[in-house]
């Protein structure tokens, strides 16, 4: 089978020829439809973030066809369309019985440390796959499994409540399913911000008040439309102390800033000023969890979450077309989601 994969961090992504993977007997094996390209497979190649062992499948977002399944599995059948939660985990750990899956002591996630969707195939356990109602595109599919999946568990984490005033900064894949979730959460406004006026466009489309960076000072424009009173949630999805920072300061009184964009560097805050003196929280996001896919489909199935805003193009397995993709995505391109159809 073909695979596109990452050999050595720096260096273009390669074509290789691979066998097709085996499965075991609580496995199942996968013809993919539709693999996403996340912003993380950027930083993966540029070895900002560490993918190990190589050579490796890259590719996190994945949907498809079941095309074979292992002798214990009875709940999936051949030929059936999924979509697959990137974390294979174990099951059994202190963190899966808590259902804190993603600190699976020997979970593997797809694409950083196990072979990816990347590929034509693609094998993963059983306990990673969920069925794709028909409504769903497998486009579609494949982006909700990280970008939709991982806005999802930051208004979690961020205990949004019906009736709160939300920020999403950053509007690509992720910030555009933040806002539709944060409105499915029944948030009463949302305010999206970022420096490219397509993407801003974009998310006035589906309920945000937009906010251009680029034009404004953020913090001082949130606080003007909210009366001075600042937001109660705050969603940072690009990774940058500036955009952090902001973030933060733009919370009212016992805010809560998610941060699930990825950085090295860090951002500063004055403790008493910012933090004490308003109870605010800071709370990190680290991928998401399986038992909150099932709503997530359901929401996608309903419309709720309209994701045919968030993919921008498809583009073939082919190696010098998906470099060209994390290309722009390192310059902060003016495309939202790309997704690779084999």
């Amino acid at each position: 089978m073909k695979a596109i994969r990452l050999v050595q961090p720096g260096y273009p992504l390669e074509m290789q020829d691979l066998p097709v993977p085996p499965i075991g007997p609580r496995d199942v094996l996968v013809a993919v439809k539709a693999a996403g390209i996340c912003h993380s497979d950027a930083h993966y190649r540029a070895g900002r973030s560490r993918v190990h062992p190589l050579p490796l499948t890259l590719g996190h977002e994945v949907a498809g066809v079941i095309e074979a399944v292992g002798p214990e599995v009875d709940h999936l059948k051949v030929g059936e369309r999924v979509c697959l939660h990137y974390m294979a985990t174990c099951g059994h750990c202190e963190h899966c019985q808590r259902g804190n899956e993603q600190f699976c002591t020997s979970g593997k996630m797809i694409g950083k440390y196990r072979d990816g969707g990347y590929a034509e195939y693609i094998s993963v356990p059983a306990r990673s796959v969920f069925v794709l109602p028909p409504e769903i595109p497998f486009e579609q599919g494949a982006v909700m499994m990280c970008s939709s999946a991982t806005s999802l568990h930051a208004l979690r984490k961020a205990r949004l409540s019906p009736g709160e005033m939300v920020a999403v900064f950053g509007v690509g894949g992720l910030g555009l399913s933040a806002v539709q979730l944060a409105r499915a959460f029944g948030a009463r406004q949302v305010f999206a911000v970022d420096i490219k006026a397509s993407k801003l466009a974009l998310a006035q489309q589906v309920g945000a008040v937009p906010v251009q960076a680029a034009n404004v000072d953020p913090v001082d424009e949130i606080r003007r439309l909210t009366g001075g009173k600042g937001v109660d949630v705050a969603i940072e999805l690009i990774g940058l102390p500036a955009t952090m920072q902001q973030a933060f300061k733009s919370l009212s009184i016992q805010g809560r800033l998610a941060i699930a964009g990825i950085t090295e560097n860090t951002f500063e805050i004055a403790p008493y000023q910012d933090l004490i003196n308003r109870e605010a929280e800071i709370i990190g996001v680290s991928d998401h969890l399986a038992q909150e896919i099932p709503q997530l489909i359901e929401w996608v199935r309903q419309g709720a979450l309209d994701l045919s805003r968030v993919i921008t193009r498809t583009v073939p397995l082919e190696a010098g077309e998906v470099n060209q993709v994390l290309d722009s995505l390192d310059s902060f391109s003016e495309e939202v989601r790309v997704v690779i159809v084999p």
